[in-house]
């Protein structure tokens, strides 16, 4: 019986199994370190994670890390740029875990936890551990995440260049000590944190939160000199209107950002439950702002 050799083939076989390979999306690698207070963090690193940029990615009240990047989708987009992406781990008595926002919410709040020191042990920790840069951070969350990002952000301005928060605005007795840009994106629909402010129907909390209008105030009056301020209106492929609203410095770069969601609940759009909408994803908007920030 006559033998077919393969030699002669194999060079077209290595060119389609590289094609093959640089088709395919890039995965993070995906570490979970243990910290000596009982705390932890994810990581999701990029290819190079030596001197990257970081993202601190909180989860919403009584979720975690896990479920959060499920979730958010927002690891694979977020490496790909060359970012690491880090889910710390909130505190609380069960799997539901919180962060201490200053006015929200359950065990973290009540029991006045430092997630202010926890946050800059978390980076700390990464960079010495995977060689990321601490002091090229960028920060976003959901919900209380949301409000738990924009209070970092507010308070380590010098470490934080930009913070995206999503459905959570902050606590109106923090102040921005120096300018840090700002994305926010919220849904008019919100029921548990209402976009006007106040109490919301479905909080758990059942507190008044900030509107999404003081929370944008706050940022915007870090910055020096005026911002000249712009709105547009576009329409996601399903119908729902977004209302964006930008205060600019005066070289066009974009300080502030409030991106407006007709009818849209408290999700994160573009995620595993966000609902009807499928005209936005957050993580692209979210990804680009931090590229774009000044």
């Amino acid at each position: 019986m006559r033998r077919l050799s393969l030699l002669p083939l194999l060079p077209a076989l290595a060119v389609l199994v590289l094609a093959l390979m640089t088709s395919l999306p890039l995965h993070a690698a995906s570490q979970t370190v243990e910290l000596t207070n009982g705390r932890w963090y994810r990581i999701d690193l990029p290819t190079k994670p030596e001197g990257a940029s970081v993202i601190l990615a909180l989860h919403g009240g009584g979720g975690n890390p896990n479920q959060f990047a499920r979730n958010s989708g927002l690891s694979p987009p977020a490496t790909e740029r060359g970012y690491a992406v880090i889910y710390p781990a909130g505190s609380g008595r069960t799997r539901l875990l919180t962060w201490n926002a200053g006015y929200c919410c359950a065990y973290a709040q009540v029991t006045g936890v430092d997630d202010m020191g926890f946050l800059d042990a978390v980076l700390a920790d990464a960079a010495e551990r995977f060689g990321v840069d601490d002091d090229r951070v960028f920060a976003t969350g959901m919900s209380n995440g949301s409000m738990m990002a924009e209070r970092y952000a507010a308070g380590r301005p010098a470490k934080v260049r930009a913070v995206a928060g999503v459905a959570g605005t902050m606590d109106p007795s923090f102040r921005v000590e120096a300018p840090v840009a700002l994305l926010h994106i919220h849904g008019t629909a919100d029921r548990m944190v209402p976009f006007t402010g106040g109490k919301g129907e479905k909080s758990f909390a059942q507190v008044p939160f900030a509107a999404v209008s003081d929370t944008a105030a706050a940022f915007a009056s870090a910055w020096h000199g005026p911002l000249v301020q712009t709105q547009g209106k576009a329409v996601g492929t399903d119908g729902t209107s977004i209302v964006t609203r930008e205060w600019r410095l005066p070289d066009g770069r974009v300080a502030v950002k409030v991106m407006v969601l007709e009818g849209f609940d408290h999700a994160w759009p573009g995620g595993r439950r966000a609902g009807p909408l499928t005209g936005f994803d957050a993580d692209t908007a979210i990804l680009d702002f931090f590229d774009a920030a000044p």
